[in-house]
């Protein structure tokens, strides 16, 4: 029997995304959008439009592709209409850990999110080693945790995920807290701030007279190289002077209690504000 699967949100960016692979699959599938543009989209391929409400209803697997802050509104609006034993399935941890994702008793929820392709990986073709976001041609892992429901609903929903995502090297079980430790914590309040640390120095080193073209090779063959021996992908460790260097940068460019930022309250307090930014209603 094939599954019925709900993507809500079905041509927004995401959306798009899981409907351009779930139609090479064996899945029945209900597309709801309400926004304009999304529409028009999804008319302009010919597919057909189901009302969120109405899809929620019918589905086995309802897919939440909508950005992280309309995750709890959607999810209240969308969850009473799903059926008993139904699984709704988030792609981003932030609403499901911080309790603003709507539940009931009776439906199962799987939280997921994508590692996207790994730097030191070696990927097949010219076009997986472009596809830094993955879901396209580079293989990538994913992160998946039972938020609550019975192992035959994460099985159904890490079938339907893997597809997702493809090509999927491995599908790593965690829970929805590691998952929140992960992002936004590690990956994007330290890596992705940390890479826009190092975009900012080249820009410095740019205004201090260096071609912008010699500035940006440097930096890039260089945070490679440092990468590459800091997570081991190579044998090679860093000089003396450069381990100098590291111990002078650290101790000038970062914080001595940054680690605080891996505190649940910490992480709890900035997914709080990614999910109502300071400012907006």
């Amino acid at each position: 029997m094939t599954d019925q699967v709900a993507i809500i949100g079905a041509g927004g960016k995401m959306g798009t995304r899981v409907v351009q692979t779930l139609l090479k699959e064996q899945y029945a599938l209900l597309l709801a959008e309400t926004g304009e543009a999304g529409i028009a989209r999804l008319k302009e391929k010919g597919l057909a439009i189901t009302p969120g409400e109405d899809a929620a209803a019918r589905a086995d697997l309802i897919v939440l592709a909508v950005p992280d802050a309309l995750i709890g509104p959607v999810s209240r609006q969308l969850v009473p209409h799903a059926r008993a034993g139904a699984t709704v399935i988030t792609l981003d941890p932030a609403a499901a850990s911080v309790g603003e994702l709507a539940i009931r008793p009776d439906v199962s929820f799987v939280v997921s999110h994508p590692c996207h392709p790994p730097m030191f990986f070696e990927q097949p073709t010219a076009e997986a080693r472009r596809d830094f976001f993955g879901g396209i041609a580079a293989t990538q892992d994913i992160v998946v945790a039972l938020a609550q429901g019975p192992e035959a609903a994460y099985e159904r929903a890490l079938a339907l995920l893997i597809k997702i995502f493809a090509p999927v090297r491995k599908a790593h079980r965690i829970t929805v807290h590691q998952m929140a430790v992960l992002e936004p914590a590690m990956a994007e309040v330290v890596a992705a701030s940390a890479a826009c640390l190092m975009k900012d120095a080249m820009e410095e080193a740019v205004r201090a007279g260096v071609p912008r073209e010699a500035a940006e090779a440097f930096m890039l063959g260089h945070a490679q190289i440092a990468m590459a021996i800091a997570f081991g992908a190579i044998g090679s460790p860093f000089s003396d002077a450069a381990k100098v260097a590291i111990r002078w940068g650290t101790r000038e460019c970062f914080r001595a209690d940054w680690r605080k930022v891996f505190q649940p309250e910490m992480i709890r307090a900035v997914i709080r504000e990614m999910l109502h930014p300071k400012g907006t209603p």
